[in-house]
Formats: C-alpha cells, sequence, structure tokens
C-alpha cells in the first residue's frame, strides 16, 4: 500500500465527505486551507553577544528545515529603547506556506510534532477564531524530529496560524478534525 499525502487524501476523501455532509453544492466554497503561516519572535537572543554571527544562521537553519521554506527576517520598524531594539535589527521570522508545502507542515505537524509535546491532550477549541483560523503557539522547536535535541543550541517558540476558506467556525472546526487535528473535550 502506498503512502497518501495529506494534500491527495484531501483532494479524494475529505473533500467529497465535506461537501456531502454541509450540503454544500458548490465546489469553491467547500472549507479548504488556504495557506499556514509561521512566525518566530527572536526575543532575548537578538541581545545576546555574536548574535548575527551565530545565532541567527542557525535559527534561519533551523526554521527552514521545520518549514521546507527559507523565512523572510523581519526587522525593527523603529528602535525603542525599552525593549533594547534598533531601527532595522531582526525581531523575527516568518514563512508563509501553501501548496504542497503546507500540507507537508501540516502532516508532520498532526502526526509527529505535536505527540511529541508533553501533556498534549488536544489543541483546545478557543484556538479558532469566528473566520475559522486556528492559531497555535509553540514553545519549543525540538518537538520536530528533524531538530536533534542535543545539537541545537538556541531554543525559540513560534505561532501558526492556519488560514482557511471556511464560512463559519464550525464549517472550519469539521475541516480541522477530518484533516487529523485533536482537540480538547469540553
Amino acid at each position: 500500500m502506498t503512502h497518501q499525502t495529506l494534500q491527495e487524501r484531501y483532494q479524494k476523501k475529505i473533500r467529497p465527505e465535506l461537501e456531502k455532509e454541509l450540503g454544500i453544492k458548490n465546489i469553491h466554497i467547500i472549507p479548504q486551507m488556504e495557506k499556514v503561516v509561521v512566525n518566530a519572535g527572536i526575543g532575548k537572543a537578538g541581545q545576546r553577544p555574536n548574535f548575527t554571527d551565530k545565532i541567527l544562521p542557525e535559527i534561519i537553519k533551523e526554521f527552514s528545515v521545520i518549514c521546507g521554506q527559507k523565512p523572510s527576517l523581519q526587522k525593527a520598524k523603529k528602535s525603542i529603547s525599552g525593549f533594547k531594539v534598533r531601527e532595522g535589527q531582526v525581531v523575527g521570522l516568518r514563512a508563509t506556506l501553501r501548496g504542497r508545502r503546507m500540507y507537508d507542515f501540516t502532516d508532520r505537524l498532526i502526526k509527529t510534532a505535536l505527540p511529541r509535546v508533553r501533556d498534549f491532550r488536544g489543541i483546545s477549541l478557543k484556538n479558532i477564531d469566528e473566520e475559522g483560523n486556528l492559531n497555535l503557539g509553540i514553545k519549543e522547536q525540538v518537538i520536530f524530529p528533524e531538530i536533534e535535541q542535543d545539537v541545537s543550541n538556541v531554543d525559540f517558540g513560534f505561532q501558526i496560524t492556519f488560514v482557511t476558506r471556511a464560512r463559519k467556525r464550525e464549517e472550519a472546526l469539521e475541516l480541522y478534525k477530518k484533516l487529523g487535528f485533536v482537540f480538547k473535550k469540553n
């Protein structure tokens, strides 16, 4: 038996099920994932010595391995002395995943990364907004098997936003459940 990707499973199984269950006649309004946005803040690591020489390239490398593409650097728009931030200083990383990379990332997150989170009992339903977007916060990048815990020198967390084309929160929730996301039971 061949391994079916999440994208193939969505096209062949999940999409027809959603069409039937939600009673949607127009195929263009069936709930579908549009993009996944992954953000990571640099935080206090940006104030460490040799940040631009050693730490930043390592964070970019690990972030790229996790996302499957090189992130864009988010720079400070203006200096804020209270936060010890200078204008133009790198304060975060962002990657927007679409298409195959989006489905591959989502599949790895659901099947390998989230089960490795200690005391994971599911995602809270409060993480889904009214438009059907799911927001997750990950405290450490080492939950992904591609990152070796012993080798990694820098710990950083990141936020993941799953953006859908769903019209209602309930439709998006149904899509997420069929994709394999595990939610907490109230």
